[in-house]
């Protein structure tokens, strides 16, 4: 008698046909990381939306940097202090034009999304909001998109208002309407979700905003790496980003301003740099962008988010966007063929997310069994708790992919979550 394999009953995975004009093997081909083992596996990095992989050409722009032209930036005379303000500054215009902002006097540099909007909420916030006033946050938000709200609201007496999620994980756009009125001074949205994938109608919701004259921040910590930005179409008045989700160094980020909102920003931290004139009578203040970054700032990293959008935007961005899209519809199909598993949001508009639950396993276990496979994704509440709540669930695991991943590496994960459902 023979002994069926289980295996012989597994649904045949979908045929993964890419389309033209981008291949992931060019990508790789430049990050180092990628060729390392996990495990005794080679390394599947499915933990994008966490943080991104650098290429060569990121990690070689700062060992340049620190081998040659390390120096403290703006106030030295001599030949490295301006060499690295060319690049510090090269680097703010390379933000300003892949962001297509009216300029570089429009972008200041932060420690990443989560210190832009604090800034933002800060500055302006502190001197904008007041009691009775409302601050519009979608419920899909990452934490760093509601606690800094929650904290000036506290301290202005103004008041964090949720807007709700409709069933498949996009923004209600009909309560959304409904909540906006005079008292509304900012909607915080951000322009890809975290956790759902989901891409809201930024465009369409920040025109509905201004018309009762409220400002609109766009938190593009996990869009930036997958959507084209043009802040002026979208008109944003903020937009906010981190290097490290785009394949530069930790550490590094941005906050654009429209330039009428950017000239009106007060002063958050104070410090050198920041500064025009101190004494102990009277201090005047540098101009913005510069007005916001006191201190020296994060000049490697600076160095190293230049190398990236150089980078990036060496590839056909529109060719990439494609065939993100074409392995995110790839992976959904191959997970859709696992026992037990239930992929979160189903908006039309979105970006290559994949959250998920399996039943009979707690999100950490899964993630830990496709570990020992080289298959790194994230199990947690990926801090967007309100968003998981609209579930029901309070944690879940998580893969989200890159223009250098593969439909090979997908089928990998769809295999071990089957021989995790199998081994119970």
């Amino acid at each position: 008698m023979t002994i069926p394999d289980v295996r012989d009953a597994e649904p045949a995975l979908p045929a993964f046909s890419p389309p033209g004009g981008f291949s992931p093997e060019a990508a790789r081909a430049d990050v180092p990381i990628l060729h390392r083992t996990v495990n005794g596996q080679p390394l599947a990095w499915l933990d994008n939306a966490a943080t991104t992989q650098k290429p060569r050409q990121v990690i070689e722009a700062l060992a340049a940097y620190y081998g040659a032209a390390n120096s403290n930036i703006h106030r030295g005379a001599h030949t490295m202090a301006r060499e690295a303000t060319e690049l510090y500054e090269a680097g703010r215009a390379a933000v300003a034009s892949f962001l297509g902002a009216e300029g570089p006097e429009t972008v200041a540099f932060t420690r990443g999304t989560t210190e832009a909007i604090n800034l933002v909420a800060q500055s302006w916030g502190r001197a904008n909001l007041g009691p009775g006033d409302d601050i519009l946050v979608p419920v899909l938000e990452h934490h760093s998109d509601i606690v800094p709200w929650q904290l000036i609201a506290k301290e202005t007496r103004a008041r964090v208002v949720p807007v709700p999620l409709d069933a498949t994980g996009q923004i209600d756009r009909a309560a959304y309407a409904d909540l906006l009125s005079y008292r509304t001074r900012l909607v915080a949205v951000s322009h890809a979700s975290n956790v759902l994938g989901t891409v809201p109608p930024v465009k369409e919701m920040t025109a509905l905003a201004h018309r009762y004259d409220a400002k609109v921040l766009v938190d593009g910590a996990q869009a930036v790496a997958h959507l084209p930005v043009d802040v002026r179409d979208l008109g944003a008045d903020f937009y906010v980003f981190s290097g490290h989700k785009l394949f530069a160094p930790t550490g590094i980020g941005a906050l654009y301003a429209r330039p009428e909102v950017m000239a009106a920003m007060k002063p958050w931290q104070g410090g050198g740099n920041m500064i025009e004139s101190v004494s102990f009578d009277r201090t005047t203040f540098a101009p913005p962008p510069h007005l916001l970054e006191a201190g020296t700032g994060h000049i490697s990293g600076v160095v190293g988010l230049l190398a990236a959008l150089n980078w990036l935007t060496s590839f056909d961005r529109a060719a990439v966007t494609a065939y993100e899209n074409a392995l995110m519809a790839y992976a959904e199909q191959a997970m859709a063929t696992v026992p037990g598993l239930s992929l979160l949001g189903s908006a039309p508009d979105r970006i290559a997310v994949l959250t998920f639950t399996l039943a009979g396993h707690d999100p950490a276990t899964v993630a830990d069994w496709l570990d020992r496979d080289g298959i790194a994704v994230r199990a947690g509440h990926h801090c967007a708790q309100p968003a998981l709540a609209h579930y029901g669930l309070e944690s879940a695991a998580r893969a989200s992919l890159s223009l250098y991943n593969t439909s090979e590496e997908v089928d990998r994960l769809v295999a071990s979550l089957r021989g995790l459902q199998q081994a119970t």
